[in-house]
């Protein structure tokens, strides 16, 4: 048995445990990672990157097949196992970026096997004993599978598992209808499949609903059949022929079942109470520092530290943790500017409050400002016409933005920037944006948020009269 000492034990190669690995070595700290599966984490191999590569392929293939402008459609071919290879591609051409040999290069000590720990300060990883001053776990999460009687014993897909498909799914059944779902939906749809989203409550739920159903609409008319407020209670079946049975009788019946309804955190194998550690709604239990408030040794960041799943929070958290452990810093993790995007056609994308939160935070100091893509010329030029932009505004400054729409996960941007930085909406409104671009959606909603202010304010209208004399 080896006994290994360093400043930092990062516990999961994920985009969070990655970001704390190689922003602490390089700035001096003796660093080892651990990895028990792949170097990358579910982003990589599972989940931002292939879903958005095979979404890509699948619009590709829309947009072959609609025509306009004066350009005929018309029926599109799809190879499926080479848009599969597309997504292989993507992987592989990212993952030198998060390879073992990369991080070796910056000097971390990289140990590909799980850890757990035995006390306070140590972790067991294979035959040898870790100590560190500090330690990140950083181990994100995986499928959440639920106990739907039956489903252990048909095939089932999820999104670890969806991408080795090579031949086309004749009729793909996805329970769920969060991002997960709604995105697998739309791609396999688009590269001819069959497809029925089953969702036991509101589909796109985490959202403005005014926004999602304009999402909705776009995905129906696209020939996915979304079935709200149905809970599965039976599947049967086997290979190529799957039933599954909805608690209101209804069945439905396809080749395929993908099962898309939420993550659970990869905390199991860690022994988390040897090391003093409490758990707290699946995940680590930690503070505004993401520090464990019954081990200070300890940290979390991205998925294990509970709160929003995505990987871009996983790279902040990252940030955080890093400012408080190595320079003494009083880091703490904020959650109101953190945005997320869905990446459906249309997308999706918030950052802070919905309309809903900020009125049940903010009652009558709350104004809402919308703008419609339809009046945007980039959008009438392009016929991306179907979209909308709501920002919540208290005293002058936005406290939330939903946008659904085309590049709406680069549109958000700008609110989060707004957020993150206290600007007030006349920052917004001050910005110049190209002509045409669809960047000046965003300037017309805060433009609407002066409208009434300045042409339906008589003292302005009195004040107008008075210079004209002059």
């Amino acid at each position: 048995m080896a006994e290994i000492r360093c400043d930092i034990c990062v516990i999961g190669a994920g985009s969070g445990g990655l970001s704390v690995a190689s922003g602490a070595v390089q700035m001096g700290a003796d660093v080892v990672l651990l990895e028990g599966h792949k170097m990358g984490g579910d982003c990589l191999n599972y989940g931002c990157v292939p879903s958005k590569a095979l979404l890509a392929a699948g619009h590709k293939a829309h947009a072959m097949g609609q025509g306009a402008f004066g350009v005929s459609g018309g029926a599109v071919t799809t190879d499926f196992a080479a848009a599969k290879d597309h997504v292989e591609q993507v992987i592989a051409s990212i993952a030198p970026h998060d390879s073992e040999e990369r991080f070796k290069g910056l000097g971390v000590r990289v140990i590909r096997d799980y850890g757990r720990f035995i006390d306070h300060d140590r972790v067991q990883v294979g035959a040898d004993v870790i100590t560190a001053r500090r330690f990140v776990i950083a181990t994100g999460s995986r499928p959440f599978v639920p106990p739907i009687p039956g489903l252990k014993d048909v095939p089932y897909l999820t999104n670890e598992t969806v991408f080795d498909l090579r031949e086309r799914p004749e009729h793909l059944i996805v329970i769920g209808g969060g991002p997960i779902g709604m995105e697998m939906a739309q791609a396999h749809r688009r590269l001819g499949s069959k497809v029925t989203v089953l969702e036991g409550e509101k589909a796109l739920g985490k959202d403005d609903p005014d926004l999602a159903a304009i999402a909705l609409e776009h995905l129906r008319g696209e020939g996915i059949e979304i079935v709200e407020g149905a809970l599965a209670s039976q599947i049967s079946g086997g290979a190529g022929d799957i039933t599954v049975e909805t608690r209101d009788g209804a069945r439905f019946h396809g080749s395929h079942l993908l099962v898309a309804v939420g993550r659970k955190v990869n905390i199991d194998r860690l022994d988390l109470h040897k090391a003093g550690l409490e758990e707290e709604n699946g995940a680590v239990r930690v503070d505004a520092r993401l520090r464990s408030p019954t081990n200070r040794r300890v940290y979390a960041v991205g998925d294990a530290a509970g709160g929003l799943q995505f990987t871009h929070v996983a790279s902040y958290h990252a940030g955080v943790v890093i400012r408080s452990m190595l320079l003494g810093l009083p880091s703490k993790a904020r959650r109101d500017h953190l945005p997320w995007a869905t990446f459906t056609d249309p997308e999706m994308a918030q950052v802070g409050l919905t309309e809903a939160q900020a009125r049940k935070a903010h009652g009558d100091r709350l104004t809402v400002v919308r703008a419609e893509f339809s009046g945007n010329d980039r959008a009438v030029a392009t016929g991306q016409t179907v979209g909308l932009i709501k920002v919540m505004v208290v005293k002058g400054r936005p406290v939330g933005a939903s946008i659904v729409g085309a590049q709406a996960g680069e549109l958000i941007q700008t609110w989060a920037l707004a957020i993150a930085n206290r600007l007030k909406m006349s920052a917004i409104s001050a910005m110049v944006a190209p002509y045409p671009t669809l960047g000046e959606v965003n300037k017309r909603a805060a433009g609407a948020y002066f409208t009434p202010k300045l042409f339906e304010n008589p003292w302005i209208k009195r004040i107008v009269r008075l210079v004209q004399r002059f």
